[in-house]
């Protein structure tokens, strides 16, 4: 299980890494955090959610300006696995695990962006309504993937 989830964690770290437009690496960095609460379990999850967006500022992969949002950012990934490792079960369980965890993650960053933090306007936008569009996304991808890549795990 932690070779798994440091696997999950580089591949989460690489697909950052490669700077493509927020509605490309926002879905995909999502969907690398529900396959890994589906591959590893909601630990797995929780622990990748945690140390992404930190290591992607020590990294230099998040701005500097968005520093003050790195605790709200690991607390909405948290909750995003939790939350879905929690509810998902089978056929449209998933789906609403999906809804309602993306909705949670929304809550907490954009919560976080519009009453504690004093981020400028642009950053401020992109940990918005951003956020909820790429979980969803995202969250929608990895179930679509998940339960067939971990059969195939599982049988390797």
């Amino acid at each position: 299980m932690l070779t798994r989830t440091a696997l999950l964690l580089a591949l989460t770290l690489t697909v950052q890494s490669l700077r493509l437009p927020t509605f490309i690496t926002g879905p995909l960095v999502n969907m690398m955090l529900i396959l890994t609460t589906i591959i590893v379990g909601t630990a797995g999850g929780v622990f990748v959610g945690l140390f992404t967006p930190w290591i992607a500022l020590l990294v230099g992969i998040l701005p500097a300006p968005l520093a003050p949002a790195v605790p709200f950012i690991m607390l909405g990934n948290a909750s995003y696995c939790f939350l879905f490792g929690r509810l998902g079960g089978s056929g449209w369980r998933k789906v609403i695990a999906v809804i309602i965890a993306s909705l949670f993650k929304f809550f907490v960053i954009g919560g976080s962006v519009q009453y504690l933090l004093k981020l400028p306007a642009p950053m401020s936008q992109a940990l918005l309504f951003p956020q909820l569009i790429t979980a969803l996304i995202g969250g929608c991808l990895a179930i679509s993937i998940g339960y067939s890549l971990q059969g195939l795990l599982k049988k390797g």
